[in-house]
């Protein structure tokens, strides 16, 4: 995860660009990525109906866009409007735009020498794109934002269901908006997975952005990390799971590039020594439990007649969540002893152990292990309702992992 952007989900990112567009004009370039399908276009129209007649809305992969003179029109139009009101120019999808980056500059400076009254706000869909321009060319211009995967809070609110639904939803089939109301016919919600998600995620952004020399073994990387979610993984045995043969160091980039995709997060393990983070294998985590259900022929686990492969998606949805609410997330293994998730951020510094069905007191061993090692860092203990004064008996804090997903750990 990158430490220099700011991740929020729906309603918080629109609080947070509401808040800065009210700022003084011009401000810094406010660039926002994310996920695919996750609303981006949809915050850029809600944003264009809140501010009225100051707004300028334009889509950068629609046809108008690519008529001669089109940005030069709109940015004349931005200036028009700036001499008697706060201007806010809204692009999507900024990445279509030639040479986006070297314009926004352009423009961004002209607007500070001119003291132009004018916000720009910009989006891409194509994530690894937006990032390198920006990094390339904005360098102390812009502000970058990040529209996480929504959680299921943000689900409960935008689709009016109860909090426990919308639990249940994020661990069955993930908290993609898009997919939401297809849910309930499997075929046509599994192809939409595939199609507008994970297709233009692999095929548009990473395999047209970065030195992929074997498409095909990428896919196939994509494929292992979502059959393996919150599973310790050796990139031995990965590469061992592959058709094509790809060295060590090709199959950990690849893993690299489904992280900035959004799509799969290979976590480090939590060690003081940074060479032994490094050698150590990752821990694979899927950010959307929809693509497991999308990538999985079972299917959801049903938590009676598969209770251990429920309880993975459950695991895999507590940290994903963490991930992408922006927190650091690794893992502790030390043999006989291991800790499902580490946890430091804005939620402040936590050890988590994540547990479904019958708890025992063996479970707490590896994060009372931790915890004694690692004083500053909080235990919590995340189980089924009926399983919470077991877990609570053990002196540690404890919670319902349903809890834990609408709201995280205890403030």
């Amino acid at each position: 995860m990158i430490d220099d952007k700011f991740w929020l989900d729906y309603p918080a990112c629109l609080a947070q660009l509401e808040r800065r567009l009210r700022e003084s004009a011009p401000g810094r370039i406010q660039l926002l990525t994310g996920p695919r399908q996750v609303g981006k276009t949809t915050l850029m129209l809600e944003l264009r109906e809140g501010l009225g007649g100051a707004a300028i809305y334009a889509a950068m992969d629609g046809p108008e866009a690519a008529l001669p003179g089109f940005w030069e029109r709109m940015w004349n139009e931005a200036e028009r409007i700036a001499g008697s009101d706060t201007a806010v120019l809204l692009l999507d999808e900024i990445q279509h735009l030639p040479d986006w980056a070297h314009r926004l500059k352009g423009a961004w400076d002209r607007a500070r020498r001119r003291r132009l009254r004018i916000h720009i706000v910009a989006t891409g869909s194509s994530a690894l794109h937006v990032d390198r321009g920006s990094r390339e060319s904005l360098a102390g211009r812009f502000e970058r934002l990040v529209l996480s995967h929504w959680s299921a809070r943000a689900l409960a609110e935008a689709f009016r269901i109860s909090p426990k639904q919308a639990v249940q939803e994020v661990v069955r089939a993930g908290s993609y908006p898009g997919a939401f109301s297809i849910r309930n016919d499997p075929a046509r919600w599994r192809a939409y997975v595939r199609d507008a998600i994970i297709e233009p995620a692999i095929g548009r952004d990473i395999l047209a952005l970065s030195a992929v020399r074997k498409p095909a073994l990428l896919r196939q990387v994509f494929a292992v990390s979502v059959s393996s979610p919150a599973e310790i993984v050796s990139l031995q045995k990965i590469q061992g799971q592959l058709q094509d043969a790809g060295a060590l160091e090709t199959v950990a980039h690849y893993l690299q590039l489904l992280g900035e995709a959004f799509l799969v997060a290979p976590l480090e393990k939590h060690a003081s020594r940074p060479a032994r983070r490094r050698a150590a294998p990752p821990k694979l985590v899927t950010l959307n439990n929809a693509l497991l259900s999308a990538m999985d022929p079972r299917g959801f686990p049903d938590p009676e007649s598969d209770p251990k492969r429920f309880g993975v998606w459950v695991e895999n949805a507590a940290l994903a969540f963490a991930w992408n609410q922006g927190q650091r997330v690794s893992y502790w293994r030390e043999e006989p002893f291991e800790v499902d998730a580490v946890v430091e951020g804005s939620w402040g510094a936590w050890a988590i152990e994540v547990t479904t069905g019958s708890f025992v007191s063996s479970d707490a061993r590896g994060l009372a292990e931790f915890t004694r090692r690692n004083p500053r860092y909080r235990p919590l203990l995340l189980s089924d309702l009926d399983q919470l004064d077991a877990a609570r008996r053990t002196g540690m804090e404890a919670m319902t992992w349903d809890q834990f997903l609408l709201a995280g750990p205890p403030s």
